[in-house]
């Protein structure tokens, strides 16, 4: 049913992602589909890297013990974006187009007030994409 499924991750929060990297594992072998993790980072150092190279490292990195731990096929893509922040969105529907992924696996936050006015990442991509997306609430 899958062949390729996308997982957002964001390496500074990683710790906060259990539930939904274990969704992706466990579709991925339940499918022999291959797990594509995907970073979005700007070219300005940050917190986790201090230039997109090194944080295509650890997202590379990453990638490969998600793939080892759980016995999955694993590979990295980074995203650049001006602004994460304000570019997420967008961000990961072009990281959509260029995986070609057909499931993506993505971690939300719990619903407050604030979701009235500003929707979630997973519900804007899921508005704007052809493939299935499962919300994993943490």
């Amino acid at each position: 049913m899958f062949s390729k499924i996308m997982c957002p991750v964001d390496l500074a929060h990683a710790d906060k992602l259990q539930k939904a990297l274990q969704c992706a594992a466990d579709q991925s072998r339940m499918y022999g589909a291959e797990v594509v993790y995907v970073g979005v980072t700007s070219t300005s150092p940050g917190s986790v890297a201090h230039n997109p190279q090194e944080f295509g490292d650890k997202l590379t990195a990453f990638a490969a013990a998600q793939g080892a731990a759980h016995g999955h096929a694993a590979s990295a893509h980074v995203q650049i974006s001006h602004d994460p922040g304000v570019d997420m969105e967008r961000s990961l529907l072009k990281a959509v187009s260029e995986t070609g992924c057909d499931l993506v696996v993505m971690a939300s936050h719990v619903p407050n007030v604030l979701d009235h006015i500003w929707p979630s990442n997973g519900g804007k991509l899921a508005e704007h994409v052809k493939c299935s997306i499962m919300v994993i609430r943490s």
